[in-house]
C-alpha cells in the first residue's frame, strides 16, 4: 500500500544528507523552502527504506541514523520528533567491519544494521546464473531499442561462463548489450563476443584452441 523509498548515500552532497534523510521545517535555515520538506525516512513510514552504499554515509550523520533505528522516530531540522514505522534495508560492496576497525564506521550502528545479513557472491562464484542473466539482459535490450530477440549458441554461453568479469554483473550486462548492437545478428556465437571483450577489465583475453586464457591476471 505504500511506496518503497530508495536512497543512494553516495549521491547526496554531505551538506544535504541530514535534510534529505530527515527533512526540515520552514525557516529552519537560510534557503529552507516554504512549508518545509519531508525527509526520506518520513516518506517511508509504514513501508521500506533502502539505503544503498551505506558505507558512504558521513560519520557525523551515523548517530542520527542509529537513533532512528533504535527509537523508531525522526526529528526534522528545526522541528519536533515524529514516530516512524519502517523496515530498513542497507547495502554495501565494502567490508563494513573493516571500516569499523579503521574508525570510519560506527560499531554500534554496524551491529544495529546487521540483524539479517544477505551475502551476494560475485558473478565469478555463481557462473551457473550467467545463462539466465544473458537471456534477461538480451531481452531487455531488445525491448528498449526495439530490436528483434536474439539467440545464443551453446558455445557462446559456455564462453561467457569462462570469462573473469572483474566488473561483476554490470560488465556482463554491458558485454551482452554491446555485442548485440555491434553485430546486428539474430544468432550470436563465440566470435561475436570475442571481438567485444579483447580488453576485458584491462586484461587481454586470448583464445587458444578450445580454451580461454587471460593474460596479465594474477
Amino acid at each position: 500500500k505504500y511506496p518503497m523509498v530508495e536512497i543512494n548515500c553516495a549521491a547526496i552532497p554531505e551538506s544535504l544528507v541530514e535534510s534529505e534523510l530527515f527533512g526540515y521545517e520552514e525557516g529552519s535555515f537560510t534557503g529552507a523552502k516554504r512549508g518545509g520538506r519531508t525527509g526520506k525516512f518520513e516518506m517511508a513510514d509504514k513501508s521500506t527504506i533502502f539505503l544503498d552504499e551505506i558505507d558512504q554515509l558521513p560519520y557525523h550523520i551515523q548517530p542520527k541514523l542509529l537513533r532512528v533505528l533504535q527509537e523508531r522516530e525522526i526529528t526534522r531540522i528545526g522541528g519536533e520528533t515524529k514516530p516512524v514505522d519502517i523496515r530498513v534495508i542497507a547495502a554495501t560492496n565494502k567490508d563494513l567491519w573493516n571500516m569499523v576497525r579503521e574508525g570510519r564506521f560506527r560499531e554500534d550502528l554496524y551491529y544495529r544494521l546487521n540483524v539479517v545479513e544477505v551475502h551476494i557472491p560475485p558473478l565469478t562464484e555463481r557462473k551457473d546464473d550467467i545463462p539466465l542473466l544473458v537471456r534477461y539482459f538480451a531481452d531487455k535490450q531488445s525491448e528498449i531499442n526495439g530490436l528483434p530477440k536474439v539467440t545464443f549458441s551453446t558455445d557462446a554461453v559456455s564462453y561467457l561462463q569462462r570469462l573473469p568479469y572483474p566488473g561483476n554483473i554490470r560488465e556482463l550486462k554491458n558485454l551482452v548489450e554491446r555485442t548485440m548492437l555491434v553485430s546486428g545478428k539474430s544468432l550470436l556465437d563465440v566470435s561475436d563476443f570475442e571481438g567485444q571483450c579483447l580488453n576485458l577489465g584491462n586484461k587481454q583475453v586470448v583464445r587458444k584452441g578450445g580454451a580461454v586464457s587471460f593474460e596479465g591476471m594474477t
